[in-house]
C-alpha cells in the first residue's frame, strides 16, 4: 500500500480536514497518529481507524505550547519510532472586522494557526533529518493568498504559513524533506459551521455563489490533495501551494 509502514501526525485530527486526513492515510496503509487538544474527538477517529483494521494512537496535543507538543511527539515516537509525514490541520477562525477585534482574538488565531505549525516543525523535522527523509504538507487557506473580509488576522497567519513553508522546503530539502501547502476554499467543516451559526450565513451563501463549482469543498477532497503531496506520486514537488477552492481563487 502507499504508505505501508510509515508513521503520519496530523494535528486537528478530531474532525473536520485532520480527521478527514487521518482517515485517508489510514486507508492507504499508514500508521496515524491523530493529535488534537480534543482528546476525545482524537481517541474516537483513532478507534474509527482501528476498527479499520489499521494502526492509530490518539494524542492530546495543544499545538500552541512547544513543550506539550514536544511531549505528544515523543508518544509517538515511543509507539513507533518514527514520524515520515507531519501534517499540519489544526486551525481555528471567528469572523470579526478588524477594527472590532482585539489582541486576545489575535493572539488566539496566531497562535492556533501560525505559531502552530511553528511548534511541531521545529519539534517533528530534527527526528526527520536524523532519519534522512520526510514530508510535511501544512493546511494554509485561500485567506492566506488573497484575503477575506473579516478576517484579516487569519488571512495574515495563513499567508505567514505559506511563506514559512516555502523558506523552510529551501532549508530542508537538502536533508530529502519536503514541505508542502494545501490552501483548502469554503470547506464544510465543524468549524465553518460555527461561523455560520454565528452571524455569518449570507457572507458563507455569497462566497459560495462567487465560487465557479458553485458549492463547498467536503473535508474528503482536500484530504485528497494533502495524501498526494505526502505521497511518492509528488516526490520531485516541494515549496508549493495547492488550492482546493473550487476555482474561488486561480493564482
Amino acid at each position: 500500500m502507499e504508505f505501508q509502514d510509515r508513521v503520519a501526525l496530523v494535528t486537528g485530527g478530531a474532525s473536520g480536514i485532520g480527521r478527514a486526513t487521518c482517515l485517508a492515510l489510514a486507508a492507504r496503509g499508514a500508521r496515524v497518529a491523530v493529535a488534537d487538544i480534543n482528546t476525545q474527538g482524537a481517541e474516537q477517529v483513532a478507534e474509527e481507524i482501528r476498527r479499520q483494521d489499521r494502526e492509530a494512537l490518539a494524542v492530546g496535543m495543544d499545538v500552541t505550547n512547544r513543550a506539550h507538543v514536544a511531549q505528544a511527539v515523543q508518544q509517538v515516537l515511543d509507539r513507533w519510532g518514527r514520524v515520515d509525514v507531519l501534517v499540519n490541520a489544526a486551525g481555528w477562525d471567528r469572523i470579526v472586522p478588524f477594527l472590532e477585534s482585539t489582541e486576545d482574538l489575535w493572539d488566539r488565531v496566531i497562535n492556533i494557526n501560525f505559531r502552530g505549525v511553528l511548534n511541531t516543525c521545529h519539534v517533528v523535522l530534527p527526528h526527520m533529518v536524523q532519519r534522512g527523509g520526510g514530508v510535511v504538507v501544512n493546511i494554509s487557506s485561500d485567506a492566506g493568498r488573497v484575503g477575506s473580509s473579516g478576517e484579516t488576522v487569519y488571512s495574515g497567519a495563513k499567508g505567514a504559513v505559506i511563506a514559512f513553508s516555502k523558506a523552510l522546503a529551501r532549508e530542508v530539502a537538502r536533508h530529502n524533506i519536503r514541505v508542502n501547502v494545501v490552501a483548502p476554499g469554503i470547506t464544510d467543516t465543524p468549524l465553518l459551521q460555527q461561523i455560520i451559526q454565528a452571524g455569518n450565513e449570507k457572507l458563507i451563501d455569497a462566497i459560495v455563489r462567487s465560487t465557479p463549482l458553485r458549492r463547498m469543498a467536503r473535508p474528503e477532497e482536500v484530504a485528497e490533495a494533502v495524501v498526494f503531496l505526502a505521497s511518492d506520486r509528488a516526490s520531485f514537488i516541494t515549496g508549493q501551494t495547492l488550492s482546493v477552492s473550487g476555482g474561488l481563487t486561480m493564482v
